[in-house]
């Protein structure tokens, strides 16, 4: 197998460099699916589109619950500790056969649930399905949050 010399190495690497370069913010803004306007701040979870739909055999639903709950639209969480009892769902509800599935917005946009936590959607219809995905027809069980 042919070692690749310094010279073609730096130059590949240049050209790549180069390629991101000219990509630019928009692109890596674009590419993190990001919804922040030009401000800064990420628009309300009203922007979004109730959905009602059977998926897998569950009834998934889901539309803006017209408050943004006690974060407001501004932010990511600050961590799982003293939710009060307050909804945590940036003014979004889902459920699942009718029980709530707890989701929460990111700051960059995205959505997470506490069945899939470490996986974030574009958006709560995709999430509501992974979770049902994931339920593997298994019961949602309701949350208490203490």
């Amino acid at each position: 197998m042919p070692q690749a010399s310094r010279r073609t190495v730096i130059g590949v690497t240049a050209g790549a460099l180069a390629g991101l370069a000219a990509a630019g913010p928009s692109a890596l803004a674009a590419g993190l699916g990001r919804a922040a306007s030009a401000d800064g701040h990420r628009p309300p979870a009203t922007d979004l589109k109730p959905f009602d739909e059977v998926y897998r055999g569950r009834r998934i639903q889901g539309a803006p619950t017209g408050t943004a709950g006690h974060h407001g639209a501004h932010g990511a969480h600050g961590g799982h500790g003293g939710h009060g009892g307050q909804a945590h769902d940036f003014g979004y509800r889902v459920t699942v056969d009718g029980e709530e599935l707890h989701v929460m917005r990111n700051a960059d946009g995205s959505w997470i649930s506490v069945v899939n936590h470490y996986e974030t959607y574009a958006e709560p219809r995709a999430l509501a399905r992974a979770a049902v995905v994931e339920l593997q027809g298994a019961a949602l069980v309701p949350l208490a949050l203490a």
